[in-house]
């Protein structure tokens, strides 16, 4: 009864059913690692909120000349602490960062520490000059003296560029520490920290920049739709096959079947006009 499924015709058409499968449940599972990895991240944001801070060196590989090596990923947002002197003549500033809605600039100070050794401090955002998004900023300066930050971990950001010299500051579009390391006469831990509090207390001209939680449901969502996809796709296949070995019965070519033509009964001749 499906000896035709091994036509030429249902072979093509069973192949490229499977292929289609294979994508789509290949793109689901893709879907699900960015839903595991989401979910991942987002409990390691909400458990960092609460969490005790521990020392910088014993979350972060070592600090090194030109940057050390950028931590795992299981290490961001893990919250520390460190007590140093910020160097302010080394400042940069990341452009085009937006934060409640507009957009603005993040301050990144070193913060050197009692063993030579510096960490990049997000010390916050801050507005843009009065001459446009792009126009240099009026940025509070660092405290003098020794201060304790606590924040939390903050992996290098990927696309990151050079540091460039524009309105007589440094600046990076994206944040990557190594190119900012670079530009540093000492060794630099390989991430940087996202400024929670500070003592003494920080500017509050100086917004804190949020640490947001990613949306998992979306990528969830886009898991059911790719595995239905392929479940359709094979139950489609399913159903053409069998109507193919159980097509429907053919109708009469005139439209009528025999038993209505009977149920019509016989013909009769029309009434005779009197003459």
């Amino acid at each position: 009864m499906y000896r035709f499924l091994a036509t030429p015709r249902w072979l093509g058409l069973a192949a490229l059913t499977l292929v289609l499968v294979a994508g789509m449940v290949t793109a689901g599972l893709w879907q699900l690692h960015r839903y595991q990895e989401r979910s991942a991240r987002n409990a390691r944001v909400d458990a960092s909120a609460t969490a005790a801070p521990v020392p910088a060196r014993a979350a972060l590989p070592p600090a090194a000349p030109g940057g050390g090596s950028a931590p795992p990923a299981a290490a961001a947002w893990t919250r520390i602490t460190a007590s140093g002197v910020y160097d302010p003549a080394h400042e940069v500033l990341a452009r085009g960062r937006t934060v409640g809605g507009r957009v603005g600039y993040e301050v990144l100070t070193p913060l050197r520490l009692p063993d030579g050794s510096a960490l990049l401090v997000d010390r916050g955002w801050v507005p843009p000059g009065t001459r446009g998004a792009r126009s240099r900023p009026d940025v509070p300066p660092a405290p003098a003296g020794p201060v304790t930050v606590v924040g939390r971990v903050h992996l290098p950001e990927s696309g990151a560029g050079p540091v460039e010299r524009l309105d007589g500051t440094r600046q990076v579009r994206r944040i990557g520490v190594a190119a900012v390391a670079r530009e540093l006469p000492y060794p630099v831990y390989g991430a940087y920290l996202l400024l929670d509090t500070q003592t003494p207390p920080a500017d509050p001209r100086l917004v804190a920049v949020p640490v947001e939680r990613e949306s998992a449901l979306q990528n969830a969502g886009y898991v059911v739709q790719w595995w239905l996809f392929a479940a359709l796709a094979l139950v489609g296949f399913g159903w053409l096959a069998r109507r193919e070995a159980h097509p429907p019965p053919a109708r009469p070519a005139g439209g009528t079947s025999a038993a209505g033509a009977d149920r019509a009964g016989p013909a009769t001749d029309p009434p005779a006009r009197p003459g």
